[in-house]
């Protein structure tokens, strides 16, 4: 079975209270296990981690390069700064989709760079909790 790692940055564990308008209402326990089950009716394993803290999060994705098959990527605020981060992507041979609910480049002018992007296979955004799902699809889909 396809083993698929879905992490999440900081501040997604805020989803469904930190500005509803822009995130949406579902919180991320939710999206989590809508993603699972997802995976699950396509044969996929998935494993869900978030944290708020970058070198957590470098050390996952390090882990991610013998354990896991991809990545499904939300950097939140990191999306835009952490080059650590991106080079840890650019460490690994699992491929990473990097994935944000809201549309980046229709916000503040700062949201529209991901330093993160140039190192991954494709980049969902503006597409709410659909764009987890989408970037399942395109991870599966490259076998």
């Amino acid at each position: 079975m396809e083993k698929i790692l879905l992490l999440n940055g900081p501040n997604l564990d805020m989803l469904g209270i930190r500005e509803p308008e822009v995130y949406g209402r579902d919180t991320l326990e939710s999206i989590e296990a809508e993603v699972v089950a997802y995976g699950a009716e396509r044969g996929v394993e998935v494993d869900c981690f978030q944290s708020n803290h970058e070198g957590v999060l470098i050390d996952k994705i390090h882990e991610a390069h013998w354990h896991y098959d991809g990545i499904i990527y939300n950097p939140g605020a990191h999306t835009h700064y952490s080059y650590a981060l991106r080079d840890a992507v650019a460490s690994i041979d699992a491929p990473v989709v990097e994935v944000h609910l809201s549309d980046i480049n229709a916000r503040e002018p700062f949201r529209a760079v991901s330093v993160i992007e140039p190192v991954c296979v494709a980049q969902i955004k503006g597409k709410g909790k659909q764009g987890y799902k989408d970037a399942l699809d395109i991870l599966v889909s490259r076998d």
